[in-house]
């Protein structure tokens, strides 16, 4: 009788800035769908990631054209554009959004105001229709930002601001820039109040009452964040991504 083959699994790349900074809420729903996960740490060698089902480029305290005194970033941009070529599967938070946003030709710049607190976000028609759909009904996210970008070409708007117009966008179906934070979870934001004390001291923000809003919200924006992902991976399901 012959031996059966085994099932190769699949994998999420996560590139890391910062170590608070990491996958949060999409950790557990990804090993849930049977992916297996490793980070890359910012300045470390980027391994050959054509084999990783998908990648998420994550947040930051720098600016995605901050490559003069941060050269790793020319890597990054290199590896979501050799991505970008091949339509793969690829996520961008914050700083990942920016990056992606550079990668497809679009300009990165600093905000008309730093943007950081829970505040809702409005839905484009197509951001109704894709896997932003759980945040039409409670459209409150995190935002912690002071840049943003202008909408690529070829890319469909998916959510805004009233400060920040370009908050989310897709390119293709297979690749998402986030400038909101989805992936945050309640039980790990202390390490955000910690991490980013100067900025948030500097920004003049309340740090007590940004905890009492993560903690009273935090439940249902995990829940957003889970079923969120879920609809995108469902789509990858049935997209082919190599």
């Amino acid at each position: 009788m012959p031996a059966r083959k085994s099932k190769r699994m699949k994998t999420a790349l996560a590139i890391r800035h910062v170590p608070f900074e990491d996958l949060g809420a999409f950790e557990p729903a990804l090993s849930r769908r049977g992916y297996a996960i490793r980070y890359a740490e910012a300045g470390e060698p980027l391994l050959d990631e054509r084999q990783e089902d998908i990648v998420f480029v994550l947040g930051g305290p720098i600016s995605a054209n901050d490559e003069a005194r941060y050269p790793f970033l020319k890597a990054e941009l290199a590896l979501i554009e050799r991505r970008l070529k091949r339509g793969a599967a690829t996520v961008g938070i914050c700083l990942g959004a920016q990056l992606l946003a550079r990668a497809l030709g679009a300009r990165v710049y600093p905000g008309n105001a730093t943007e950081i607190g829970l505040f809702p976000i409005q839905l484009t028609p197509k951001g109704r229709d894709s896997c932003l759909s759980p945040f039409a009904r409670d459209p409150l996210v995190m935002h912690w930002h002071g840049d943003t970008f202008d909408l690529p070409r070829g890319a469909a708007q998916l959510a805004s601001t009233e400060i920040t117009a370009n908050q989310a966008f897709a390119f293709g179906p297979n690749t998402i820039g986030l400038q909101f934070h989805p992936e945050i979870q309640p039980a790990r934001f202390e390490r955000w109040l910690v991490g980013h004390a100067h900025e948030l001291e500097h920004g003049g923000v309340d740090v007590c009452a940004l905890r009492t809003a993560m903690l009273k919200n935090g439940p249902a924006l995990e829940e957003k964040a889970t079923r969120m992902l879920d609809i995108w991976l469902d789509q990858l399901d049935v997209v082919p991504t190599r």
